[in-house]
C-alpha cells in the first residue's frame, strides 16, 4: 500500500504547523493581550500549571513551556466569549441538544449559577444560596448509596481531597473519576505485578536511557511537550521503537518550535528508529515475539559464557519466571505473526534493540489500557522489562502517559471507589466519623445503576460524563430518570443538557484565574504523570464576578448537606487552601511531608514509588512475571466482515473538548464524521473514497448500535482495523465491553461491521 494513496500529513510534528494551530485558536477566541502573560507563566515554578495533559513540568524549563494543545486549552479557558443567562433564555435545552460539541463550548465561559426549569425547558439563573440549599435538601432526602460523586481529571489536589471527604461524610465511596475511562487498567495492573499503581520512571531517566519502547500512545497530539525530551534522547543516541496501529507524526518526525535554527532551516528529527503498525489488540503478541527473540539471544550468549537476561535480578526480585519462560518458548512464531499483524523479522529487529540496550523505558497509553485484555498487555510489557532488570534502576522504568492534568493526583488524595486504597482509620480519627467501608461504584457500575434505577443522584465535578461514556444513546434516556443532577463546569457541554428531575449548572473559576478567598489569593496543586507535585497560581481576572472556585462550591454543597461537625471546618478551609494541604499531609505523611514548604519546588517534588526502590508490595513480595491467557487483547474473535474499530482523538481536541475540525497531523480537515480504512480493505468491500457508510456493532446482546453518516477515507492502517473519532463513535461501544479487571471501556478494539 502506497502512503500516497491514503489521507496523510507530509510535515513533521511541531514546527510552523503548531504555531499556526495556536494562532488560529487565539484569533477564534478573541483573546486579549493579557493572555500572553498567562502563557509565559505556564508550567513554570511559581506559575500556572496547564489544564491539559499531565506530562511533567521540568525544573530546567524552556522560555515557553507549553505545547500546541496546552496553549489551546489555556486560550479556550480564557476566551472573551460569555455564556450568560440571556443565552439560556433564548434557547431551550431540547434545542441545544441538537448542537455539536464544538458549538456548545464555543459559546464561552459560564457566568452565573443556573437551575433547570423543566416546565419551560430552560436554564434560569439562581443565587448560590438557593442552589446550595436545594442541592443539600435533595441529597439529604436521597439514600447516600444512590448518589454518585464523579470528578474529571482537572480538579486540584485540595478540591479532590475535600470532595472525597464530602462523599464519605455523606455516606458512600461512590467516587469514580475519569481514570475509570482511561488508565484504571494501569492502577489495577501495575499494582498486581509490581505493587505500585503508577509508573516508576522519573524525568531524569529520559536523559540516561538507551532505548524507549512506545505502545499505543500518541505523543504528538496528547502530550506534545514530551517530544522535547524524546528529541534530546534521539540526538544523544537513544533508540525509540514504536508500536501503534496508526502512524502518528509525533513519533515519526518533529521540528522543535522553540529552536530558531530548526524553524528557519526546516531540519527535522526522526524520532522512531523503528515504527511497527501492530494490529489493534495485538500488543501482547508483539511483545511475546520480542521476548522470544531475547530468549534466543540468551541461549546464544550462554554458549559463549555471556548473558542477556539479568539472572541475578530475576532470581532475587521476581516470581514465576519459569512459567513465563515456558510460555514464551512454547508459543509459535506463526501464532505471534497472526495475532500481532507483524512479521517475525520486524519483531526480531525490535527485540534486538532491547537486547543491545542497557537501560530501557517502556511507555504506553490507552492503546493498551482500553482493551478487554488490557491488564495482560501491560503485564507483558512489565515481563519484558523485568527480563533485563529494567525497573528500579536509573534510566529505566515503566511509564504510562496519563491524559488529564491531575487525574493521577486525585487518586493519590482519596478519589477512589475502593476503600482499601484510602486510610479510612486516619480519616475517622481526624474528622470524628465512621467512614463507609462498602466499595463504591466505578464508571461502568455507575452507568449500570443509572440504567436499573438504583442510582438517583449524580454530582459531577467537571467533565462531560454523559458524552464520554459507552452506550451513551441508551444512557441519555436513562439519565433523565434520576432525581438530582449537579454539574460544576467552566463551559457548556452536552452533559449539562441531559438533566435529572432537579438539575443545577454551577460555574467555577478556571485554574488560570485568580482565586481570591478570605485569606487572600490562593494556590492549588496537582500531580503529574511522573508522580511529581506542583503548585499553581492563577492570576488572570475571573470571567465573571459570580464565579466560585471548585473548592468553594464543594464546601458550599457540603455545608448545606451535612450536620455540623466541629472537626470539619469548611469555611476555614475555603479561606485558606494551605490548611487543606496540612490535612493532606496529615493523612498521607509519607508522600506529602512538608507539603506547603515544598509546593513550588522546581520540577515539582517527587512523592516516591516503592517499585522504583525495588520494594515490591505484591502478594509474593516480588515483581510478578505473568503468563497471558491469549495473544490478542481484543476480547473477541475475528470473523468474515467483522472489523476492529479503534476510537481516536484528533490534533484539534482534548478529551471531549473539540477545538475545531482540523486534524492536521493526519491530514483530515473540515469534518469528524469519518471512517478510516486501508485501501486494500476498501477494495475488498467495494468502497470508494468519500462514500458515506454506517457502522454497526457486531455484538449479539439484543441491542442495536449504529452510527451513520461516516465518510470513507483511505488511511494507512493494519488489515482488519478501522478507526474513527471519539466521542462521536461512543454509541458503538457496549457498556459490557470493558477490560476484565478494571472495567475500563475497551474503546480501542470494538467489533463492528460496515454497512454501505
Amino acid at each position: 500500500m502506497s502512503k500516497n494513496e491514503t489521507v496523510h500529513y507530509d510535515g513533521p510534528a511541531g514546527g510552523w504547523g503548531s504555531v499556526r494551530g495556536i494562532a488560529r485558536i487565539f484569533a477564534k477566541e478573541l483573546n486579549s493581550p493579557a493572555v500572553a502573560d498567562t502563557l509565559r507563566r505556564q508550567n513554570k515554578p511559581g506559575g500556572f500549571m496547564c489544564v491539559s495533559c499531565a506530562w511533567t513540568k521540568p525544573a530546567d524549563h524552556h522560555p515557553l513551556e507549553f505545547c500546541e494543545n496546552g496553549a489551546k486549552a489555556t486560550l479556550w479557558e480564557l476566551t472573551t466569549r460569555r455564556c450568560t443567562p440571556d443565552f439560556f433564555a433564548k434557547h431551550t435545552v431540547t434545542e441545544l441538544r441538537g448542537w455539536k460539541d464544538h458549538d456548545l463550548e464555543q459559546e464561552g465561559r459560564l457566568t452565573h449559577p443556573m437551575r433547570y426549569d423543566r416546565n419551560s425547558d430552560h436554564y434560569v439563573p439562581c443565587s448560590w444560596e438557593e442552589a446550595f440549599s436545594a442541592i443539600g435538601q435533595e441529597l439529604k432526602a436521597l439514600d447516600p448509596k444512590s448518589v454518585v460523586f464523579y470528578t474529571s481529571g482537572r480538579a486540584s489536589l485540595e478540591t479532590s481531597y475535600l470532595y472525597a471527604l464530602f462523599a464519605r461524610l455523606y455516606g458512600n465511596n461512590n467516587l469514580p473519576d475519569s481514570s475509570n475511562m482511561c488508565h484504571e487498567t494501569t492502577s489495577v495492573g501495575l499494582k498486581k505485578v509490581i505493587g505500585a499503581s503508577v509508573g516508576t520512571a522519573v524525568f531524569q531517566d529520559f536523559s540516561t536511557c538507551d532505548a524507549i519502547f512506545f505502545f499505543g500512545q500518541n505523543t504528538g497530539s496528547n502530550s506534545p511537550r514530551f517530544l522535547h525530551p524524546l528529541q534530546e534522547a534521539v540526538k544523544r543516541g537513544c533508540k525509540i521503537v514504536t508500536f501503534n496501529p496508526v502512524r502518528e507524526k509525533g513519533l515519526e518526525t518533529m521540528i522543535n518550535p522553540q529552536s530558531p535554527t530548526e524553524m528557519l532551516t526546516g531540519k527535522e528529527t526522526q524520532i522512531s528508529c523503528q515504527y511497527h503498525q501492530v494490529k489493534t489488540g495485538g500488543d501482547i503478541a508483539a511483545i511475546m515475539g520480542m521476548c522470544k527473540h531475547v530468549f534466543a539471544k540468551e541461549d546464544e550468549a550462554r554458549q559463549q559464557g555471556r548473558k542477556v537476561i539479568d539472572r541475578d535480578f530475576v532470581e532475587q526480585h521476581t516470581n514465576s519466571f519459569d512459567a513465563f519462560e515456558e510460555k514464551v518458548r512454547a508459543t509459535s512464531w506463526e501464532e505471534i505473526e497472526r495475532e500481532s499483524g507483524l512479521d517475525r523479522a520486524a519483531l526480531e529487529a525490535a527485540g534486538q534493540v532491547y537486547v543491545d540496550a542497557e537501560k530501557v523505558i517502556g511507555i504506553y497509553g490507552m492503546g493498551l489500557t482500553q482493551q478487554v485484555g488490557g491488564f495482560e498487555s501491560i503485564a507483558m510489557l512489565v515481563n519484558m522489562l523485568l527480563l533485563k532488570g529494567n525497573i528500579g534502576r536509573d534510566g529505566t522504568g515503566i511509564s504510562p502517559v496519563r491524559g488529564h492534568s491531575n487525574v493521577q493526583g486525585q487518586r493519590t488524595v482519596g478519589i477512589s471507589e475502593k476503600p482499601k486504597l484510602v486510610p479510612l482509620d486516619k480519616l475517622s480519627s481526624m474528622f470524628g466519623f465512621d467512614p463507609p467501608k462498602e466499595k463504591g461504584v466505578n464508571t461502568v457500575e455507575a452507568c449500570e445503576g443509572i440504567l436499573d434505577g438504583s442510582i438517583r443522584g449524580f454530582v459531577s465535578l467537571g467533565g462531560n460524563f454523559v458524552r464520554a461514556i459507552p452506550d451513551h444513546d441508551v444512557m441519555e434516556t436513562a439519565w433523565t430518570k434520576m432525581r438530582l443532577t449537579v454539574q460544576i463546569a467552566t463551559k457548556l457541554n452536552r452533559s449539562h443538557l441531559i438533566n435529572g428531575e432537579v438539575a443545577y449548572l454551577l460555574p467555577c473559576l478556571g485554574r488560570s484565574e485568580e482565586d481570591m478567598q478570605e485569606g487572600g489569593p490562593q494556590t492549588v496543586s496537582m500531580e503529574d504523570s511522573l508522580s511529581c507535585i506542583h503548585g499553581s497560581v492563577g492570576k488572570h481576572k475571573p470571567a465573571s464576578e459570580h464565579l466560585l472556585s471548585e473548592l468553594a462550591i464543594v464546601a458550599g454543597m457540603a455545608k448545606a448537606t451535612l450536620p455540623p461537625n466541629p472537626k470539619v471546618k469548611w469555611d476555614e478551609w475555603t479561606g485558606d487552601y494551605g490548611k487543606v494541604r496540612d490535612l493532606i499531609e496529615e493523612t498521607y505523611p509519607d508522600k506529602f511531608h512538608d507539603f506547603n514548604k515544598r509546593l513550588f519546588t522546581p520540577g515539582g517534588f517527587y512523592r516516591g514509588n516503592s517499585a522504583r526502590e525495588r520494594i515490591w508490595k505484591t502478594k509474593s513480595g516480588k515483581a510478578e512475571f505473568t503468563v497471558p491467557e491469549a495473544l490478542s487483547a481484543a476480547g473477541f474473535e475475528d470473523r468474515e466482515g467483522r472489523y476492529r474499530l479503534m476510537t481516536l482523538r484528533s490534533n484539534d481536541q482534548f478529551n471531549t473538548t473539540i477545538y475545531g475540525y482540523s486534524d492536521r497531523l493526519r491530514g483530515i480537515e473540515g469534518t469528524r464524521d469519518v471512517l478510516l480504512i486501508n485501501p486494500k480493505e476498501m477494495e475488498k468491500l467495494g468502497l470508494q473514497e468519500g462514500q458515506v457508510v454506517e457502522l454497526q456493532t457486531d455484538v449479539d446482546d439484543g441491542q442495536e448500535r449504529k452510527v451513520g453518516g461516516l465518510k470513507v477515507l483511505p488511511f494507512q492502517l493494519p488489515d482488519g482495523c478501522v478507526a474513527g473519532y471519539y466521542p462521536e463513535l461512543n454509541p458503538l461501544i457496549p457498556l459490557s465491553h470493558h477490560e476484565k479487571f478494571s472495567q475500563t471501556p475497551a474503546a480501542k478494539a470494538v467489533p463492528v461491521r460496515i454497512l454501505p
